[in-house]
């Protein structure tokens, strides 16, 4: 997950103009007991009688959360509103949204109680990311920081020989603040921060990188990359044998070795400690015994080959994409990441989750459809200038439900859950 020095200085330099690095560590802080004792326990309607669906929509509009969308259950759409999310539209998927929370965020972007709409077909999926909420509320709240940002677009050139590419990378470089100018005029949001180039024989794979504002990006960056294109044909003395604008290098709905070590879309780390209290009054198990399974887990995931160690982060992400417009083929990269967890000198619970490549967005794509924006909206994270919260928030509910499967399992209340949670 490495990046170059000089990237992180001038995403530091970025950061500062808001606030400095000091006062961000102290925001960040974790509630104190006071501060948790002084929250709005309120609670809504977790019963899943029919009538409850009302007290917690009732629940929502007193919080001033609108649900109009959500609980029409209509089919009248006007497909012309459609126009640029699908094609040959024919009617609706209806997956149900949950809600769990509240969900408490120390964050850079994300601060206090959240309300987290969750679409999904999975029973117990809900209920057991509720838990894992709750357990981090009563801890102090979760810290979760988005960390740097970028989204690449990777395109292939052939040459008649290793030498032409090399003229060519060279070029690249010398014109690279050109290459710059040619985004900033094709895009208002855009911007190129590096690139890098992949030499295999007189083939070159160049990998461009765009900070894309608060679009998930990847229509962005295909258009950028292909004005970048056009520009070096007209510049560079030498015509490529072949180009293609996409070489399958950067990622894009896939999991490789460089979602994991480099960012893509948003790379997020979130991290809490868990009193001993709290876990056994809640998840109903103790530090100690989630420390073993974890370590135990992780020994397992890393003999089956996987990329990062976690253990359902797509089930969150996925419901939590569903329900606010996302691309959700894109939980490929973006459920790529580490948790951890481990025992305190003080017999605490220590969690910590990154995840290096989270594709969202909160303008653009399925965004602004009626109950997807109404969703973003519950988290105020829809429109222009929300998208690093809303990464924020994603890594936070992640974090939650690695906490609760992790406690089901090291008691072996994982299947009993979904006896009674999972089945008709």
């Amino acid at each position: 997950m490495a990046k170059s020095i000089s990237y992180i200085n001038q995403v530091l330099h970025e950061r500062e103009k808001v606030e400095t690095i000091e006062a961000l560590s102290k925001n960040l802080n974790p509630l104190t007991e006071e501060e948790i004792a002084s929250l709005d326990h309120e609670g809504y309607n977790a019963s899943a009688d029919v009538n409850a669906t009302q007290d917690r929509l009732n629940f929502l509009k007193n919080k001033d959360k609108g649900t109009e969308a959500i609980s029409a259950f209509t089919t009248d759409i006007d497909s012309e509103k459609l126009k640029g999310n699908i094609e040959n539209f024919v009617g609706m998927a209806q997956i149900p949204i949950g809600l769990a929370g509240p969900l408490y965020i120390n964050g850079k972007d994300a601060r206090g109680d959240f309300y987290i709409p969750l679409a999904t077909t999975e029973g117990a999926l809900i209920a057991s990311y509720n838990r894992g909420m709750k357990a981090c509320r009563l801890s102090g709240g979760i810290t979760s920081v988005c960390l740097v940002e970028g989204v690449q677009r990777s395109p292939f050139f052939k040459f008649k020989n290793i030498g032409e590419v090399g003229m060519f990378i060279k070029w690249i470089h010398d014109n690279t603040e050109n290459i710059k100018n040619v985004v900033s005029e094709t895009s208002r949001f855009a911007r190129l921060n590096e690139v890098n180039s992949n030499i295999e024989g007189n083939s070159v794979i160049v990998t461009f990188e765009f900070y894309t504002g608060d679009a998930a990006g990847q229509n962005m960056v295909t258009i950028c990359t292909d004005r970048i294109c056009r520009y070096i044909f007209k510049n560079f003395e030498i015509r490529p044998v072949e180009w293609y604008i996409e070489s399958n290098y950067s990622g894009d709905k896939k999991a490789t070795a460089l979602s994991f070590s480099n960012v893509r879309g948003k790379k997020v780390a979130a991290e809490i400690t868990l009193p001993k209290k709290i876990v056994a009054e809640v998840l109903k198990t103790t530090p100690r015994q989630i420390e073993k399974y974890w370590i135990s887990s992780t020994l397992a995931v890393t003999q089956s080959g996987s990329i990062g160690a976690q253990g359902h982060v797509a089930n969150g992400l996925t419901a939590l994409f569903i329900a606010c417009g996302q691309d959700v083929a894109c939980i490929s990269e973006s459920s790529v990441g580490v948790t951890r967890m481990q025992v305190t000198d003080t017999g605490d619970l220590y969690v910590a989750l990154t995840l290096p490549s989270l594709i969202v967005g909160t303008v653009g794509g399925g965004t602004n459809l009626p109950t997807q924006k109404e969703c973003l909206e519950m988290i105020d994270c829809h429109g222009v200038g929300k998208a690093r919260k809303f990464a924020e928030v994603c890594c936070a509910v992640a974090l939650a439900g690695e906490l609760s499967i992790a406690a089901a399992m090291s008691v072996d209340h994982f299947t009993t859950a979904h006896e009674k949670l999972g089945r008709k």
